[in-house]
């Protein structure tokens, strides 16, 4: 069951085209301030990812790699996938700072 889960998500990914630059931003974080926030660009990275584009993901979201192994580890046993989100967050709130400082 969590191989055709994790094989869903994948071509649902691959099948996705989100615009690479949206008209309408649902991120609340940079409605108020105007700023990106450490996920915006995370779904296009994660789609550009799935059809093997790295450097177009890297380009929407730096973290978006991170982002897809931290995604797919979901189909995996909990013990394992701990360590891994605890990492995840915790780069993914620098990330979201160092985005912050340097826009």
């Amino acid at each position: 069951m969590r191989l055709a889960g994790a094989c869903f998500l994948l071509a649902l990914l691959c099948w996705a085209s989100p615009p690479a630059a949206p008209a309408f931003r649902a991120c609340p974080f940079y409605w108020l301030t105007g700023m990106p926030c450490p996920l915006c660009g995370l779904t296009r990275g994660l789609c550009e990812l799935a059809k093997g584009h790295f450097s177009q993901a890297v380009h929407f979201n730096a973290l978006s790699p991170l982002g897809f192994v931290m995604l797919f580890s979901l189909f995996l046993s909990a013990s394992w996938r701990k360590g891994l989100w605890t990492f995840g967050v915790a780069a993914f709130g620098v990330y979201g700072v160092c985005r912050l400082v340097i826009a």
